[in-house]
């Protein structure tokens, strides 16, 4: 029984497709309506797939029948369905990289599983990657099923600005269906609320050139209420000052801390100067003007920015050289060998 609410379409795979596994990774938020739906599309589109293709679906501490659902379903399905249970709620962003991680595709896919994301789009998308030699294909939602004003100006205005500080031209950075080379994808790791920036931060281990966009269908949510505000705008643009320092001097933060002190403290000398100048020449009394006191201060903080550039540069050695701690805890899961567990159409089958 086909309980997916989305238009019919035929499953089209690109001819030629190069050899890979596919990885097919789904963060879940209370989503139990569209558990079942959205696998059964998934399944249209990868059934005829000629290449080993996984879904790892990852459940973050959802307060509804979510995870129930995710274990019935991925009993239903088979063993190439997945399920990773976080033990609470870490958000969208630890939620992919818990999915990133389990995934054990050379290709891995992402999408949101509230079924706006198309997975029909899938292999277009990895045919594209693979053929082109990318490392990122990320979505377009040209057409988006969304609210103008409070989800499609806002967006288009994230995804200019971050465009134009980031260098990496896409028109829409919201979009959760892009297909990652995993050797790319696999070394970024994702904290905070990152998921909004992946091709940006991609990019500090690949070039742009490598990254590419593709129109794909977006459809209005049915099942489930949106887990986004206009709250996020306001977070976006924090996000994005992150972003910003991070790509330019994440390996050298004492260039940027070091800068503004020596600015400010250039400043702050200059007036101290001319203050002992006037005194010395002029004769004049400065002890209680408030231009002395501000080429102190100035003095001072230039000298703060410039002693936390030199700690910011030992933190950096610091966390380069130590492993990473991941951002979610996640319920154990049984051991599966890398060679089984996958979905594969029967002609092609080895």
């Amino acid at each position: 029984m086909n309980t997916s609410p989305l238009p019919h379409a035929e499953p089209r795979i690109p001819d030629n497709l190069p050899k890979h596994r596919l990885s097919v990774v789904v963060p879940m938020y209370n989503e139990a309506e569209n558990v079942e739906p959205l696998l059964e599309r998934i399944h249209l589109a990868l059934g005829p797939y000629p290449w080993p293709w996984e879904v790892v679906l990852v459940d973050d501490g959802s307060s509804d029948a979510t995870p129930m659902e995710l274990e019935r379903c991925a009993k239903k399905f088979g063993p190439h369905v997945r399920v990773v249970v976080l033990v609470r709620n870490f958000k969208q962003t630890a939620a992919m990289q818990a999915g990133l991680d389990a995934a054990r595709g050379t290709v891995i896919a992402t999408m949101d599983g509230d079924l706006q994301n198309d997975p029909i789009d899938i292999p277009r998308m990895v045919g594209r990657l693979l053929t082109e030699d990318l490392d990122l294909v990320a979505g377009w939602r040209k057409d988006r099923q969304d609210g103008l004003w409070l989800r499609k100006i806002p967006s288009r205005i994230a995804n200019r600005l971050i465009a134009r500080l980031t260098g990496v031209q896409l028109k829409d950075y919201g979009c959760s269906l892009k297909i990652f080379r995993a050797s790319a994808i696999k070394n970024v790791r994702l904290y905070g609320e990152m998921h909004r920036f992946i091709p940006a931060w991609l990019a500090t281990v690949t070039t742009p050139k490598r990254i590419a966009q593709e129109v794909v269908a977006h459809h209005p949510r049915v099942f489930g209420q949106s887990k986004y505000g206009i709250s996020r705008t306001f977070r976006v643009v924090l996000d994005l000052v992150f972003v910003y320092f991070f790509m330019r001097y994440r390996t050298r933060p004492g260039h940027f801390f070091g800068g503004i002190g020596i600015a400010l403290g250039g400043v702050g000398g200059l007036i101290l100067a001319y203050m002992a100048a006037i005194k010395i020449f002029l004769g004049e009394s400065i002890g209680t003007r408030p231009l002395l006191f501000g080429g102190f201060f100035l003095v001072i903080a230039g000298v703060q920015m410039v002693t936390s550039g030199v700690l910011a540069e030992l933190l950096a050695r610091v966390y380069f050289e130590s492993g990473i701690t991941k951002p979610y805890l996640a319920r154990p899961t049984q051991e599966m060998s890398d060679a089984a567990g996958w979905a594969q159409h029967a002609e092609h089958a080895e």
